[in-house]
């Protein structure tokens, strides 16, 4: 049986870099996850890709949307350290009536840290006076067509950037994945990111794996043979970062800081699947609903293929 030829755009993830999926010759991209979403969202220019979780949901609550994802998650970041504030900012409520920056209302870091403010610390986003514009280049601009909540408003900014307006005191603060220079809301942010995964078990998913509907029709099986690819790639990932006897990355104490997640999450630091995910699901579902990015409140079963949701057992 000949190999079926499929092209990938991911990013240079340690855990993805052995991918060998059965039956699938794979054609990889490592690419800059800005210019994978763009490119994909605009152009769709290769058979599967990593895509930014926010506009993933909103083009798949529209009417026969032409993807499908994968529950595979390449990137996953806790997001108190995305606020950015200026003097005078100490808690989350201090942000009504304030004017605040972000790259994009349908960003994932942002779903994520507006769904923070508002269902753990009761910020009104509607009292919020938002901007949008780049992080550090001006023009940047949505890529998906938002339905906004009644009182939300966001101004455009495209000759500006968040930076720059930030740093002359024009914003009382930003949300950015990216980092700005400035204080953050949250200096203790890894403690409390803990405390908030205990409390609510969610892990935050900032990228999914997705593959064109009609590569998908075409094939159906190499859903779950990519799947089984990526958990494999992974597993082995998490095996070197488990190595005492050798550095895997630059940066000391990394097997320990593995254990201490191990102590919070279990033995999966990094699960893929559906039910292991439930919680951090549903909860983004639910926030991109409220905030105008899906359409309508999305479940596991319009976003997943069918066949990644369940597996064989004997």
């Amino acid at each position: 049986m000949m190999s079926i030829a499929l092209s990938l755009a991911i990013g240079p993830y340690d855990h993805v870099r052995d991918l060998r999926p059965a039956g699938i010759d794979l054609v990889v991209l490592e690419l800059p996850v800005e210019e994978i979403f763009y490119r994909f969202t605009h152009f769709r220019e290769w058979h599967a890709s990593e895509m930014s979780f926010g506009k993933v949901v909103s083009l798949m609550s529209a009417p026969k949307p032409d993807i499908v994802a994968l529950p595979v998650f390449p990137s996953r970041v806790f997001r108190h350290s995305a606020i950015y504030v200026q003097p005078g900012i100490t808690k989350p409520k201090d942000l009504e009536g304030k004017r605040v920056g972000i790259p994009e209302w349908a960003q994932t870091a942002g779903i994520y840290v507006r769904g923070l403010l508002q269902h753990e610390y009761g910020v009104d986003l509607a009292k919020v006076n938002w901007f949008q514009a780049g992080v550090r280049e001006p023009g940047r601009v949505e890529k998906v067509k938002l339905d906004l909540p009644q009182g939300v408003k966001i101004q455009a900014m495209p000759d500006r950037t968040l930076t720059d307006m930030f740093a002359k005191g024009e914003l009382d603060a930003v949300i950015s994945a990216r980092a700005v220079p400035g204080r953050r809301m949250f200096p203790d942010f890894p403690q409390l990111e803990l405390e908030y995964f205990r409390k609510t078990r969610i892990f935050p998913i900032m990228h999914v794996v997705v593959l064109r509907r009609d590569v998908y029709e075409r094939d159906r099986w190499i859903a779950m043979n990519l799947t089984q690819a990526f958990e494999e790639a992974k597993a082995r990932g998490l095996a070197r970062l488990a190595d005492i006897g050798a550095s895997q990355v630059a940066v000391p104490w990394v097997p320990e800081y593995a254990r201490r997640w191990r102590e919070a999450i279990g033995e999966d630091l990094w699960p893929y699947g559906v039910e292991p995910n439930r919680p951090t699901l549903e909860a983004f579902f639910r926030y991109a609903h409220e905030q105008g990015v899906a359409k309508r409140r999305l479940s596991m079963e319009d976003v997943f293929a069918p066949e990644t949701r369940e597996r064989a057992k004997i």
